[in-house]
């Protein structure tokens, strides 16, 4: 059943004017109940979609982790290092586009369809400028509200003053009664935006580059896919944070093994949560 799934899913998406496949009605989605066993599935087939094809994985979290760094400098750079931790949280947030590569590379390793870097690159540009450059849009303004959101709270907590280091920043931060409010309030307010964002993408990445739909259906069936299983995905969510902060701490180096995997894992997942196309019928 699989081999008929798989062959069912490829060549889809690829279709940009086909008269036909306009023509014809698109079923909707549907989403699937899983559970923990079906994330930690994912997890295993992800870790094994990149042991079976290190130079892909090893390449897409090298742009992401080097992006990271160069926005890091960049602000040190410009006086303004305090804007580091906040921005090296933001910057996790449009993780779920840059992983659109390992997507594309787990669905070939799927379809039995070649892996070299043509293909696979071709195929992210030409997504990108599709539905899934909407879903890009949606990723980098929720990414502006957060970094929006973290000057309010200066403001309001820290008044205007300046600070000459992260150093400096860190230890108003951590060791005054308004640093700590700032500090609470800016995570409380930023694990709702992750969340939100989270729920919006953890599918509709997958799904977009998957088949024709548009990114309006896609976010519908991404959250549809955390409110039918919230547990499982919300679990899936912590585990992801937990990963990047850890990866991010040294210098950002760790995602050059974290988006990998993570990048597979939920392509993997994406599969289990949606119903792939047919069969429901051919149940």
């Amino acid at each position: 059943m699989a081999d008929t799934t798989n062959a069912d899913h490829a060549g889809a998406p690829r279709t940009d004017e086909g008269a036909e496949t306009d023509a014809r009605p698109r079923a909707e989605p549907v989403v699937r109940t899983i559970t923990q066993d079906d994330v930690r599935a994912a997890l295993a087939e992800g870790l094994s979609d990149f042991r079976a094809a290190p130079r892909f994985g090893l390449f897409f979290g090298a742009v992401y982790a080097l992006a990271g760094i160069a926005l890091v400098l960049l602000t040190a750079y410009s006086g303004m290092g305090y804007l580091a931790y906040p921005l090296a949280a933001g910057f996790a947030l449009i993780g779920p586009f840059v992983a659109v590569g390992l997507y594309e590379v787990s669905r070939r390793r799927e379809t039995g369809e070649p892996l070299a870097f043509g293909p696979v690159l071709g195929v992210v540009f030409s997504q990108s400028k599709r539905e899934l450059g909407w879903m890009a849009f949606v990723t980098l303004f929720i990414m502006i509200i957060w970094m929006y959101q973290v000057r309010l709270l200066l403001a309001i907590f820290l008044g205007y003053q300046s600070f000459a280091t992260l150093g400096a920043f860190l230890t108003v931060v951590f060791t005054t009664p308004e640093g700590l409010m700032f500090l609470v309030v800016g995570n409380v307010v930023g694990a709702f935006l992750a969340a939100a964002l989270f729920s919006l993408t953890v599918v509709s990445f997958p799904l977009l580059l998957d088949r024709d739909v548009d990114f309006i259906t896609a976010m519908i069936t991404s959250v549809k896919a955390v409110v039918t299983n919230p547990k499982p995905m919300l679990g899936w969510a912590a585990f992801i944070v937990a990963l990047l902060i850890l990866a991010i701490v040294p210098f950002f180096l760790g995602l050059l093994i974290v988006l990998p995997a993570l990048g597979h894992a939920t392509w993997r997942l994406y599969r289990r949560v949606v119903e792939p196309v047919g069969e429901g019928a051919a149940g």
